[in-house]
């Protein structure tokens, strides 16, 4: 394959990889996306990272139109290497969206905080209702009733729990600056 062809394959792959992005919501990053050495951005915006994509594509034009092969070699290899991350980042953004909560500005967070404080105290409360309620019974299947509420009790108080440890630590990296 020519030279000319390579440049095409690369053009095609930029604009392929341009509509992808545009079509991707615009999400922020807590941490850069990107090893340093791949990129010179920081930013967490993948339009921008694209952007530098492109100025290194007319920039290998450049290098091939004044036959310049050692520059050409690094800045496709470069140029292939940053597409490639850019694809593995799209690939991954939908799966990175459910798995992290979505950021919430401070007092929202806080409010979220004391909502899930607020369940976790009623739940409490319920659990030691249940419990008295057991105690009282004296129906075999009346106590097992009881039982099973029991246990669904303490699995939403459970969930409740690890939800509060996430709000908090979501705080305390917001405190921390990480």
């Amino acid at each position: 394959m020519n030279t000319g062809a390579l440049l095409q394959v690369l053009q095609q792959q930029v604009q392929q990889l341009a509509e992808s992005i545009a079509n991707t919501p615009a999400t922020a990053a807590m941490q850069p996306r990107f090893d340093s050495q791949l990129f010179n951005q920081r930013d967490s915006r993948l339009s921008h990272y694209l952007t530098e994509v492109e100025k290194n594509l007319i920039q290998l034009k450049q290098e091939v139109e004044n036959q310049r092969q050692q520059q050409v070699a690094f800045l496709a290899e470069r140029i292939v290497a940053q597409i490639t991350a850019l694809q593995r980042e799209l690939a991954t953004l939908k799966i990175r969206e459910q798995n992290t909560t979505v950021v919430k500005s401070s007092s929202d967070i806080y409010q979220t905080l004391a909502q899930h404080q607020d369940y976790e105290r009623r739940l409490q409360e319920m659990l030691r209702d249940k419990e008295h309620q057991l105690i009282q019974q004296t129906t075999l299947t009346a106590q097992q009733q009881i039982q099973k509420e029991l246990a669904a009790l303490e699995g939403r108080l459970m969930r409740c729990r690890q939800a509060l440890k996430r709000i908090e630590k979501q705080i305390e990296r917001r405190e921390t600056g990480m």
